[in-house]
């Protein structure tokens, strides 16, 4: 869509700024012989979503939060392994769980898990831990373009941080980021 255009690549052979590298909008590699046909590359995805409508698809596919293209490594920031990956899909999982439990999903543009490369110290029953920190960020927007933290209220935040610390193993601290769009990034890679 048009945001990832934006952010990924000139437009229009104007000069413009990579601001992220993960977009899925470089084309097909020449040797393939293939034309590329993206009729949804200049729209936005309050316009996608529309056009949905539109077409009588289902709006639990429509309002469906953007998953990046290259899957949950962009939201685990440094070393990649299997591990991380899996607690941080552990993780993702109860925050989206939440999200849909306390019926605000469709308040929320887009919301994820992210797993910090830093190891926290904590105490779980009455031994010391020493385990990854993980933040959860939900926004709104409505082009992508811009967009500011969703503001939970402190007992969906406590409720949530206790259930990822209580059923991940491998969480032992969990942050909330309010950073908006600017200066920020939807996503953290």
């Amino acid at each position: 869509m048009y945001p990832d255009v934006i952010e990924s690549v000139s437009v229009n052979e104007q000069i413009s700024e990579t601001i992220k590298s993960h977009h899925n909008v470089g084309g097909l590699p020449k040797k393939m012989g293939l034309k590329l046909i993206e009729p949804l590359r200049e729209i936005f995805k309050d316009e996608v979503r529309n056009l949905g409508k539109e077409l009588g698809i289902s709006k639990e596919f429509i309002n469906r939060h953007p998953f990046p293209g290259p899957g949950l490594a962009i939201r685990c920031p440094g070393e990649i392994t299997k591990q991380k990956i899996e607690i941080l899909r552990d993780a993702d999982h109860i925050f989206i769980d939440q999200i849909k439990k306390f019926g605000i999903y469709d308040e929320i543009w887009q919301a994820f898990a992210a797993i910090l490369p830093v190891k926290t110290v904590g105490v779980m029953g009455d031994k010391r831990t020493y385990e990854f920190a993980c933040t959860l960020r939900a926004v709104t927007s409505v082009d992508g373009m811009t967009a500011d933290y969703y503001a939970f209220d402190h007992e969906f935040l406590k409720d949530t941080s206790t259930r990822i610390i209580n059923e991940v193993r491998g969480i032992n601290r969990v942050t909330y980021d309010i950073t908006s769009k600017p200066p920020g990034t939807i996503e953290w890679e």
